[in-house]
This record gives C-alpha cells, structure tokens and sequence, in this order.
C-alpha cells in the first residue's frame, strides 16, 4: 500500500522547480529532495539530514553515497520486480556512480515515473529503453518506518 500512496504523494510534487539540496514541494527540490519529501509525507519525517552533496554525488571519488543512503532507509528489490512507488537509482553512465532518482509511477509497456532534474523541475516521464538500461538499483518505501530509522 505504501507504493500506492507514495506515487500518489510524488504527483503532488509535479510542477516543483528544480533546486539543488532543496526539498520543499512547489518551491523546489532536486531528485533527492522530491524522495526526502515524499518519504516524509509518509512517515511523518525524513529519514535523516543529507549532508552537502555536490551536483557530481563523489564521482571523483567514486563513492556510491546515495546508492548506501537509500539502502539504509529503503527495502532493497530485485531489478526485475516493478512496482508503482518504486524508488529507482540510475548510473547516468557507464564507470560513473548512481546519482540520480525516480519514483516509478506505471509499469509494464507504459512505464512512468516522476523525478526531478535540472532545467526541468520534477515531471513525469516516460521510463523508456535508455532510462531503463541505467536503472542500477530499485528499492521499495517500507510499510512502517524501522527503529533504526
């Protein structure tokens, strides 16, 4: 039920201007911050407080920071099992870390989800061939917030 209403909450945030580090629904948010609200609308709070990340998330150093933030607070899912309000990770190329997400709004032949990028504020787009092919990690919002959350 939570992917329910998660995809739900995320078409709320449609129409948000894109902001770095911004988490603010109609006044701006970057793809982590539209999964920060989201999540917050759901349980009430966010998880925790991102540190300052830069637009590049530690591809010099090649750390995978939001790759291991998701995992701490989402439930890991097979790549193959979609579901509406699925949170997706892509690696926008190849030897590069995951830096940007989506929350998947449709599945099958219409497959959708709703994200936010810059020059283009949070839309829903059509997850087609070339964003399916950098989907690195699908991960699920849990049906209740954890203790260590």
């Amino acid at each position: 039920m939570s992917g329910v209403r998660a995809a739900q909450e995320a078409r709320r945030w449609l129409g948000t201007p894109y902001v770095h580090q911004s988490a603010l629904r109609g006044a701006g948010c970057d793809c982590l911050g539209l999964i920060r609200g989201v999540y917050t609308a759901l349980y009430g709070a966010a998880p925790e407080a991102p540190p300052a990340y830069s637009r590049d998330w530690s591809e010099p150093q090649g750390e995978e920071r939001l790759w291991q933030a998701a995992t701490r607070h989402l439930l890991d899912k097979p790549l193959g099992q979609a579901a509406p309000g699925d949170v997706i990770l892509f690696r926008m190329r190849s030897g590069a870390v995951a830096k940007h997400l989506g929350l998947q709004t449709h599945c099958g032949a219409q497959a959708r989800f709703i994200h936010a990028y810059q020059g283009h504020g949070v839309v829903e787009s059509a997850l087609s061939a070339p964003w399916q092919r950098r989907i690195v990690a699908r991960f699920a919002f849990p049906e209740h917030k954890t203790e260590q959350e």
